[in-house]
């Protein structure tokens, strides 16, 4: 059995939701600097050994795979190319703004300056060196790509007759090792070991094609193969199907797994001094707050409020605790510091059997038989009682997160299927349904906002998943056939005389030039996080002779700030919309989601706002790489890779904190240098007196070295260049990436087969581009061809 104490209580959130500021601004600044500290190392260091790599660079296809959210209790705190203006990439259609830009010159709609080439952004901008022509290869209309790549999504092959590779089954009896970054969350999986681990190289004249087998091979014996969340998270899209198509013919699974009872440890908290005693209802949610008493968000208002209110409803009217600010829960909190000390004092054999136990519990909820195809799921957790934190300053912030039961849980399931069995005695589901044009297991009611839902789907690697995704990036390659005459609409209609028609129209340039979302309408109690359609006056700024100045928080709370030049008309346009409102009017005030949906819609089928930052994502990722890459090292490619996706992360405002151990990182990464700096000296010292037939001089110990000749020291010192040049290139790099997210552009809006095929066409392993779960997630796209454009 597992103990109850690790998994009793669901603390909070992520703990890195907090409101994120992303300013653009120019890098040179900041390049400088960080260049500057490289050439004022020390000339000479004490050490005169080579030292190894660091390995505090990370690799740029590792991901982060633990969340906060998913760890119990007691885990819980000790922790561009020439073409026409409308293929060309977002991020080549931004240009920083110029102080005392001429607003003298004509508009001209046919030779429209593009947004996106004049954003400011806190990253180092890209210089045409030359004019580059590529044909980009004829897509598949989408109903076509659907049927006839059907099941190559769901069982691509692998063509590769210099290697042969067996087909691994995935098995749920290995427990994973848990990994930490800053950028993702990870979900529970299982990978059996492959039983080769041999690779086939890539060379220019033959082509390995990666297909689902070696990726299998590739995720070894105790590693996480997801980064996605162990839980499910909350939408507010509803339980039914948009296009009603039959999804599946039979779905078989044993439904969810609810977190085990509370049980109460009996630690008195203390309340003016003395101990009180509280019920186990009481004693659970007193140590969600304290276990939380070094975090930020003890010390906010808002969280404290919310808290109390809900605290105190347990505790009711009468008694003795009465306000929060007299409430010591440090015993509590001592008791949690000490279990978890225990814990981490537990013997190997403890740990895993520990471990055996857990998954022996969750085996069977792991699986899903759809078709008649064993399938994995990917989150069939539900989620433990916790306190609600939020991103940035939350109204709901510190709120109870209730237990959810199996009465507030829906099942979805074949209808000859055996109906799973309730995990809980003397309890029942609320619903059973057998609806198949949706691909969802089960869902329940977020306990924070009633209005939103929490769906239990398939894992991302598994062919439903697999299909959808391709589904979506072929409907954003679609869009390119109607991308001119699009914009060329909306160009027109900004001097319409129907305002509606207007707003429209400049509601849409946005979104398409700057990647906004569409934006929806929020209550009182709800974050006030806006997107195009809600933005309110005060959110933008008019700045002569034809600039936007755009703040305001955008989705999860991420602060979006922005000045960019616009297109003359936008600029009245806007002017036109603000007049005579206060700043907390909405600035399209005859607009909403659903009318610019609907005329979305109308463009194009199925055109939503998500579809214009896929599209301009994949598209800038494309023509970024196709442009940029050069015949050289390994290294250099995957520099020019991270660029691109830092590129589409700026475009999209991916953004997230700087981790904590960033200045440590850097910090010896530059002493490493400084002693390879110092030994490289010294080898050419030697090197010196070699030549001269004078033995070396002795270390730094006082120790005779070894006499090499002079060939040796020549390769000596060529290799240790070598490292410092890499070390100095992933310090950049590290430096140049500290505030971005790249994986959630990977994640949702880059179409993967751009990066397997460039990987392909440039011999660059995928494995250094994406980890293991992105892998496993995009199986479907491995056998793409070489010379896929997207």
């Amino acid at each position: 059995m597992a103990v109850q104490t690790s998994t009793k209580l669901n603390l909070c959130d992520d703990e890195d939701d907090k409101p994120l500021v992303f300013k653009r601004s120019n890098t040179k600044s900041k390049q400088n600097q960080l260049d500057g500290q490289l050439k004022q190392l020390p000339e000479q260091n004490k050490s005169s050994t080579i030292k190894e790599e660091s390995n505090s660079i990370e690799h740029p296809a590792k991901e982060n795979s633990d969340s906060e959210d998913a760890k119990p209790i007691k885990a819980r705190l000790g922790k561009p190319c020439e073409d026409s203006d409308d293929d060309k990439p977002l991020s080549s259609r931004i240009t920083p703004k110029k102080v005392g830009t001429s607003g003298s010159q004509p508009y001209d709609s046919k030779e429209r300056k593009p947004v996106a080439s004049k954003v400011q952004k806190n990253c180092s901008s890209t210089t045409d060196k030359g004019k580059t022509s590529y044909v980009i290869s004829t897509k598949r209309p989408l109903d076509k790509a659907n049927i006839s790549e059907k099941s190559s999504a769901k069982r691509p092959k692998v063509s590769d007759s210099s290697t042969s590779i067996k087909n691994m089954q995935v098995s749920a009896k290995k427990e994973p090792k848990e990994e930490d970054d800053d950028d993702f969350i990870p979900i529970s999986q299982r990978i059996k070991k492959a039983t080769s681990d041999n690779k086939s190289p890539v060379t220019k004249q033959k082509v390995t094609k990666v297909g689902p087998s070696l990726i299998k091979k590739k995720i070894k014996k105790g590693q996480k193969a997801s980064q996605f969340s162990k839980y499910s998270k909350s939408t507010t899209v509803p339980p039914s199907s948009n296009d009603g198509q039959k999804k599946w013919t039979s779905l078989v699974h044993n439904g969810v797994i609810f977190p085990p009872p509370y049980k109460p440890h009996g630690i008195k908290m203390l309340y003016s001094g003395k101990p009180v005693t509280l019920s186990p209802e009481q004693e659970e949610v007193a140590t969600m707050y304290a276990v939380m008493k070094d975090t930020d968000y003890v010390q906010k208002q808002t969280f404290r409020n919310n808290f109390w209110n809900d605290w105190h409803k347990l505790l009711g009217k009468n008694h003795i605790i009465q306000k929060l600010d007299a409430c010591d829960f440090t015993p509590i909190y001592d008791w949690y510091q000490n279990e978890k000390e225990k814990k981490k004092q537990m013997s190997t054999e403890e740990k895993k059997a520990l471990k055996e136990d857990k998954l022996k519990e969750e085996e069977k909820y792991m699986w899903a038989v759809v078709d008649g195809v064993k399938e994995k799921v990917g989150n069939f957790r539900v989620e433990p009682p916790g306190l609600f934190r939020g991103r940035g300053e939350h109204p709901k912030s510190g709120k109870l997160k209730r237990r959810i039961r199996p009465s507030d849980v829906t099942i979805n399931i074949g209808k000859d299927a055996p109906i799973p069995e309730c995990p809980i005695p003397g309890e029942s589901w609320k619903e059973v349904r057998h609806d198949n044009t949706v691909t969802w297991l089960a869902f329940w009611n977020d306990p924070i906002n009633q209005r939103e839902f929490k769906y239990v789907f398939l894992a991302p690697s598994s062919s439903l998943k697999g299909q959808s995704d391709k589904e979506k990036y072929e409907k954003a390659r679609m869009l390119k056939d109607y991308i001119g005459n699009i914009r060329a609409a909306y160009t027109r209609d900004f001097t319409s005389k129907d305002g509606t028609k207007r707003q429209i129209a400049v509601a849409t340039y946005l979104i398409d030039k700057l990647a906004l979302r569409a934006g929806n309408e929020k209550d009182d109690d709800e974050a006030d996080t806006v997107g195009c359609c809600t933005l309110k006056v005060e959110n933008v700024k008019a700045i002569a002779p034809n600039s936007l100045e755009f703040n305001f928080l955008g989705k999860d709370s991420i602060r979006y700030e922005n000045t960019v030049e616009v297109e003359i008309p936008v600029y009245k346009a806007i002017i036109q919309f603000q007049t005579g409102k206060r700043g907390s009017d909405d600035l399209f005030d005859r607009l909403d989601t659903s009318k610019l949906n609907a005329h979305l819609k109308e463009l194009m089928p199925g055109l939503t706002a998500k579809v214009f930052r896929t599209y301009n994502a994949s598209i800038t990722l494309d023509n970024i790489l196709n442009k940029e890459t050069k015949e050289g090292d390994l290294s250099e490619k995957v520099v020019v890779y991270q660029h691109a996706n830092k590129e589409v992360a700026i475009i999209c405002n991916h953004q997230r904190t700087i981790s904590k151990s960033h200045s440590a990182q850097m910090s010896r990464l530059l002493e490493k240098i400084g002693n390879l700096q110092s030994t490289l000296k010294e080898l050419k010292t030697d090197l010196d007196r070699a030549k001269k037939g004078r033995p070396p001089l002795k270390d730094a110990d006082g120790k005779q070295k070894r006499n090499l000749t002079p060939e040796a020291l020549e390769r000596k010192i060529a290799q240790t260049t070598v490292k410092i040049e890499k070390m100095e290139q992933d310090m950049r790099t590290k430096e140049d990436l500290k505030t971005v997210a790249l994986g959630t552009s990977k994640i949702n809006y880059l179409d993967p087969r751009i990066t397997v095929a460039w990987c392909k066409r440039h011999e660059v392993p995928i494995e250094k581009i994406f980890n293991k779960s992105l892998l496993a997630k995009f199986a479907w796209a491995m056998d793409v061809d070489p010379d896929f454009r997207f």
